[in-house]
């Protein structure tokens, strides 16, 4: 692997040389790029991928749920409760932000069908508006321990160009943080609306597991197979 660079908006790393495929990773409430950049060699992904991962810092804001302490975060939650009210504005400019980034990579020779978006929890919630609502093909969207916020407008304004996204969703039946029924929800949102989900329970807490890993790159490999 080479680190690309390390700043102030992201973590990039390439897994060889000339890239021609590119996966942006976001984190969770709390983290920040650092956090994923684990899993590329977990993946065990073949060399034949010649892959640039991005992993963005959400910006620093006060968190309502945390008593206004100030933390990385992709939008504000004012409580667990699934009735709870979302904050759309700041889910809109976290969107916004990600594309900034699927911008960069297509003034970097990367065709938007070869970038794939991923999230984990808030991360997660980000990436499905991202994929969905971007207005050109995408490869694939990967939403871990996450949930679609306000679904039936989110994917009443979903683009056109990725009505067919291929999703990876999967979340942990003993998750205390997204609760497992949230991811539920979330799937038979998704393919209720005739997106193609390969949907994956783990008995795991609000966590990734070895398994959810190797499921994972399978996934990839399928939807990037030569």
């Amino acid at each position: 692997m080479f680190i690309k660079q390390n700043n102030e908006d992201c973590i990039e790393i390439e897994t060889s040389e000339n890239p021609d495929k590119s996966v942006i990773w976001l984190h969770g409430l709390g983290a920040d790029g650092s956090d994923f950049v684990p899993i590329i060699p977990e993946m065990k992904l073949p060399n034949s991928l010649k892959l640039r991962f991005i992993f963005p810092h959400a910006p620093v804001m006060p968190v309502t749920i945390n008593n206004g302490y100030e933390t990385r975060a992709w939008f504000d939650i004012y409580s667990l409760s699934a009735e709870s009210k979302m904050d759309m504005e700041g889910i809109a400019k976290s969107v916004a932000y990600i594309e900034t980034f699927i911008e960069k990579e297509l003034t970097r020779g990367i065709a938007s069908k070869d970038i794939l978006i991923a999230g984990f929890s808030q991360g997660a919630a980000i990436a499905m508006c991202t994929g969905i609502h971007y207005k050109q093909q995408l490869a694939g969207i990967i939403a871990l321990s996450g949930y679609l916020p306000q679904a039936g407008q989110v994917l009443a304004e979903g683009s056109a160009a990725n009505r067919q996204i291929p999703i990876f969703l999967a979340h942990g039946t003993e998750d205390p943080v997204v609760p497992y029924p949230l991811g539920v929800v979330t799937d038979e949102a998704l393919q209720q609306n005739g997106y193609p989900v390969t949907w994956r329970s783990y008995r795991i807490p609000h966590t990734v597991s070895p398994e959810e890993v190797s499921d994972i790159s399978a996934w990839i490999q399928n939807i990037w197979k030569e």
